[in-house]
């Protein structure tokens, strides 16, 4: 084997350092905010990613009740849900879902861009979202994340 072929390293599950970061939603996109939040989970934005493995950061958002979206997607997007009873699609538009439960409308985008996997299901729980400014993860002493955010 020839001395200059660069090797490909995978990392495994040990060798992983997972981080805390906190990112502000206030003011910005949805959709643009959750592929960078979906990146950041999957751990893409380090040089050592590997596909099979979780080897993303923790990542707190916060004023997600601030979120916004563009056009008239604010009455016309709409939230399915199926209660498990013969009748019983329901669907909510994001307009009344943002007032009642800001954190879910920030999870399902979310959780939409990842892996529809066991790896997936691994990942989305170390998305922590909140509808305000507080949050109970002091203790774990995330850092502030600015996004690379694009307003258009």
């Amino acid at each position: 084997m020839d001395s200059s072929a660069k090797i490909t390293k995978s990392i495994r599950e040990v060798d992983v350092d997972r981080n805390w970061l906190i990112v502000d939603v206030a003011g910005k996109t949805l959709g643009r905010v959750a592929t960078q939040i979906a990146t950041l989970l999957r751990g893409k934005n380090k040089p050592f990613y590997t596909p099979h493995v979780d080897c993303g950061d923790y990542v707190v958002v916060i004023n997600a009740g601030q979120v916004k979206v563009t056009g008239k997607r604010a009455e016309q997007k709409e939230y399915f849900h199926y209660t498990g009873y013969p009748g019983g699609g329901r669907t909510r538009t994001f307009k009344k879902l943002v007032v009642s439960k800001p954190e879910e409308v920030i999870e399902l985008a979310v959780k939409g861009m990842l892996p529809k996997n066991s790896l997936g299901r691994q990942i989305g729980k170390k998305l922590k979202v909140y509808a305000g400014n507080d949050h109970p993860h002091a203790a774990q002493m995330p850092v502030a994340f600015e996004l690379p955010y694009r307003a258009n």
